[in-house]
């Protein structure tokens, strides 16, 4: 039941994240192309820096929440069982997608997007793991 839900839902949810990413929250194109290569230090800094928790949670959180589901793309595909596999293949998928916004000037390359979303997938590897050995018959 919950794989095949998931199949219908992953999709459309791509493309809404893709859209989040590229054109949402009032994103406009820079004048300039905008890079940001201090992995870490610059989140500490966006965290010193902000003004309201609210911000943090909503950058910071939403770039590991809103990657959880893609922790669970073995369900579609079955190499992406093995966490190597699907962090490669995420890794790779999102630099290619950071650079997108890098070249189209739609967004900043931040190499703590990545490590914060690789996270994300991370977490919900975990979490698929754990929802198949205790929910064996909600998994099929």
């Amino acid at each position: 039941m919950l794989k095949k839900s998931y199949k219908v839902v992953i999709l459309p949810y791509t493309i809404l994240l893709l859209y989040l990413m590229f054109f949402g929250m009032g994103r406009k194109q820079s004048e300039d192309n905008l890079l940001t290569i201090e992995p870490v230090f610059s989140t500490i800094n966006f965290i010193k820096g902000s003004i309201s928790w609210k911000d943090i949670i909503i950058i910071v959180g939403g770039n590991i929440i809103m990657f959880i589901p893609f922790g669970f793309l073995g369900w579609i595909f079955p190499k992406l069982n093995n966490l190597k596999t699907l962090l490669i293949t995420f890794v790779s998928s999102i630099v290619i997608i950071e650079a997108l916004q890098y070249f189209s000037r739609l967004g900043i390359f931040e190499v703590d997007d990545v490590l914060l979303n690789t996270f994300g997938v991370f977490l919900g590897f975990l979490m698929k793991k754990i929802i198949e050995k205790r929910f064996k018959n909600w998994t099929i």
